[in-house]
């Protein structure tokens, strides 16, 4: 009996500090991301929109950014949010569905990202452009080329090659898809995409996941017995814990598979925590190497773990101890990357611009490969991960009804 009153006592202050954790991170979580969200539409001003700006192009970092402004808009009810996101994938779309900018034929997951956002407005609206823009990208995943196993190629021009990356981008939406369309095989497909590259990619020593890996073990960067990339690059496990908890979303609750995926995201979170730095509460550029000259604290990675465990937790796939990991990581994220110039503009600091494998730049996947990409202010693919992180943050269950069932 003692013995089991030490444990009681030891949960009960495990769940205490979880708590006050969290609801000390959520105070200023929604106030940080309309300040920011406020601060990137100034800065972006038209550049987001195909005619007012010709450089503009149907991207996936856009998707991100505009993901975000949706969840603050979910949250807020402030319709200036959704009528940006709503003007910005307006800009791209003809009558008949038709992406401008868009080719169906390079087969690149990432032009899919910005199909979520297709498909929450056409929810909304109705509107026949949005369902039709949808069935193009769906076109697109019907002949996406595929390892032999089945794994979608993350690019044509990258053959026989998965991405962590690749999962972010094509399989939220195709989850999204098949429940609106009523569409269960594509349930099959998502569940089938991220347990295989799992399967292939996870370390069973630290329980990271390479950025890559090569089906063919013919790529510069691939390991030739594995086929695996040799670096846990951060934003990529960020992109596909992200990918995971949005997946879920949409998953049927009796999907025979729905456990197998919730299982690969304890998996995952458990390695990412034991990997947090103990200081700051963020994560490094390469996540396990935080010892080593030149790595950093990198703003997107950090944001996206921020993300995916606060809404794992809020969603009951974690274990509620991870709301303390979710709150220090975005705790130092406001502590150490947030900058707030003097007129009230905020920035989002420390974003690793660009990261990927192969390709004509050579990039081969080391620690010194990672280090030598640029590190910027404001990349939409960290401002929109810190937006949506804040947002999470900020539905973080407070201590007093969801944590005292748990004695």
């Amino acid at each position: 009996m003692p013995h089991r009153l030490h444990v009681i006592s030891a949960l009960l202050v495990i769940f205490l500090l979880s708590s006050l954790a969290a609801q000390g991170a959520a105070a200023d979580a929604r106030s940080w991301a309309e300040k920011l969200a406020a601060s990137e539409m100034k800065r972006q001003g038209d550049s987001l929109f195909l005619g007012k700006n010709p450089k503009a192009k149907w991207a996936y970092e856009t998707g991100v950014f505009l993901k975000g402004l949706e969840a603050i808009w979910a949250r807020t009810g402030d319709a200036k949010y959704y009528d940006y996101l709503k003007a910005v994938i307006d800009s791209y779309l003809e009558p008949d569905g038709t992406i401008k900018t868009y080719k169906l034929d390079d087969y690149n997951l990432d032009n899919i990202n910005c199909g979520k956002l297709v498909l929450s407005l056409y929810q909304k609206t109705g509107e026949e452009k949005y369902r039709k823009a949808a069935l193009l990208l769906r076109k697109q995943l019907e002949d996406q080329p595929r390892t032999k196993e089945g794994g979608f190629w993350h690019k044509k021009i990258y053959p026989y090659q998965m991405w962590l990356d690749g999962i972010y981008m094509a399989s939220p939406f195709l989850a999204q898809f098949s429940r609106m369309f009523d569409k269960p095989a594509g349930f099959d497909e998502v569940a089938n995409q991220i347990v295989w590259i799992e399967s292939h990619t996870r370390d069973r020593r630290t329980g990271l996941l390479y950025h890559g890996w090569d089906e063919s073990r013919q790529q510069e960067w691939a390991d030739p017995k594995t086929g695996c990339s040799q670096s846990f690059w951060g934003r990529a496990m960020g992109w596909y814990a992200m990918a995971i908890v949005d997946i879920l979303d949409s998953m049927p609750e009796k999907h025979p598979r729905r456990t197998a995926v919730i299982d690969i995201l304890k998996r995952l979170s458990k390695a990412v925590a034991s990997y947090q730095d103990s200081q700051s509460g963020l994560w490094y550029q390469v996540v396990d190497q935080g010892k080593r000259d030149k790595n950093y604290l990198e703003a997107s990675a950090s944001s996206m773990f921020v993300y995916a465990l606060a809404k794992g937790v809020r969603n009951g796939y974690l274990d509620k101890e991870y709301a303390a990991v979710a709150a220090k990581g975005y705790e130092g994220l406001t502590k150490h990357l947030i900058k707030v110039d003097p007129d009230g503009t905020v920035s989002l600091t420390q974003i690793c611009s660009v990261g990927g494998l192969g390709g004509p730049q050579k990039r081969n996947g080391t620690f010194a490969y990672y280090m030598s990409e640029p590190v910027v202010a404001n990349d939409l693919k960290g401002v929109g991960a810190f937006l949506m992180a804040s947002i999470e943050i900020d539905q973080l269950p407070a201590p007093n009804n969801s944590y005292k069932e748990h004695p």
